[in-house]
């Protein structure tokens, strides 16, 4: 390992014939930079909204704003098992990244936007955002499944769902590149003035991208209405963070762009729910962007291909058994004086909701050959 280098200090004249040949040199005077006002503030600025976020981590929910969390959550994990069996059965072609586990994340972050004004944008592993954003399951099962009545017409398929209606902009297949255009959107919120925010999601792989690191400084500067999201459930495609990452607490990486960052445990829905009330409150009041990592944990492999041998079974294992938010939700509704009865009510509502979303996906038809020469360009030729 090399030696650091130390700064050079100019040399001491030499003595004068008088003086003794012993006398030592004088030390160069060390002088300590001046911290502004302005910069404690703006670097106490940075660790607000964590303290903020420290002081009280859980959103006081009202019972029926828990049980609609409660209900969403359990309708992103049947609707995302339901999709792995259509895989298994060849219903469903292509890639396919399920939800399952971070349910916590989309549902809590997205029940505190503005649904239909505020814009959201995320990766491939995208459909359990938009069933957060209170998009139709049916017409998301048939865009799976490549048919016709599917979001996208069926030319989407799973990484590629899309709704101006809902503000939702996709679902995006290259590694990080919904982050700029997330900018983007953000930066539309600003010109029309219409006070929207754009969430913008993208993993702890994703995390590692240059064109991540040009938005944040991008939109620092322009003080975008904008929240990245580092959804970090671990293991990217494959890889533990640890190996993948010199910097693994991911809230820091805005730093140098003078963004604010927030850690949230991504497993408890209503800590997620209470840091977005923190988050927004900032994004809105035109202070800029900030940066939120939701640690959070999927149970299945990255896609429906991946055998997940990177991990250990009894790893999995715990974390559904201490850490799964579903379950989490689910007790707490129950110490609440909420009946047992009323929360297999909402499960059986799900299912058949499910069943009737694949019914719908299984029973529509492929789209016209038609479709193929249909939204390539906006102009009309």
């Amino acid at each position: 390992m090399a030696k650091p280098v130390r700064p050079r200090t100019p040399r001491a004249a030499k003595p004068a014939a008088s003086a003794p040949a012993s006398a030592p040199a004088a030390k160069p005077e060390v002088i300590a930079p001046e911290v502004t006002a302005a910069e404690d503030e703006a670097t106490f600025a940075l660790r607000s909204l964590q303290q903020a976020h420290a002081n009280n981590r859980q959103y006081e929910a009202t019972d029926d704003e828990l049980l609609r969390f409660y209900e969403q959550m359990v309708l992103i994990r049947r609707f995302e098992e339901r999709a792995g069996q259509l895989y298994g059965l060849g219903l469903i072609g292509g890639f396919c990244h399920l939800y399952i586990g971070q349910e916590a994340v989309a549902v809590g972050l997205q029940s505190a936007l503005k649904e239909g004004h505020d814009s959201v944008i995320t990766g491939y592993r995208d459909h359990g955002h938009m069933l957060a954003y209170g998009i139709d399951p049916k017409v998301i099962m048939a865009e799976l499944t490549g048919r016709g009545a599917g979001i996208s017409h069926g030319k989407g398929g799973s990484m590629h769902m899309f709704s101006t209606e809902h503000k939702f902009y996709g679902g995006h297949g290259i590694v990080g590149a919904q982050v700029p255009l997330g900018a983007g959107l953000a930066f539309a919120h600003k010109y029309r003035g219409d006070g929207g925010v754009c969430l913008a999601y993208f993993g702890d792989g994703a995390a590692n991208q240059g064109q991540v690191y040009e938005t944040f400084n991008m939109a620092a500067l322009w003080k975008l209405p904008i929240v990245f999201v580092v959804e970090n459930n671990g293991y990217a495609m494959g890889t533990a963070v640890k190996r993948g990452s010199a910097e693994t607490h991911f809230f820091r990486r805005g730093t140098a762009f003078r963004i604010p960052g927030m850690d949230v445990n991504g497993m408890d829905v209503l800590e997620v729910r209470q840091a977005a009330e923190v988050a927004l409150e900032f994004v809105r009041a035109g202070n800029g962007p900030v940066l939120m990592e939701l640690n959070t944990y999927r149970y299945r492999g990255h896609s429906m291909s991946d055998p997940a041998k990177y991990r250990s079974r009894e790893e999995v294992q715990e974390m559904r058994e201490k850490h799964d938010p579903i379950e989490a939700a689910k007790q707490e509704l129950l110490k609440r004086g909420i009946t047992e009865d009323r929360v297999k009510e909402i499960d059986k509502k799900i299912r058949q909701q499910v069943a009737e979303a694949a019914d719908f996906a299984e029973s529509s038809p492929e789209p016209a050959l038609s479709e193929l020469y249909t939204d390539v360009l906006v102009e009309t030729y």
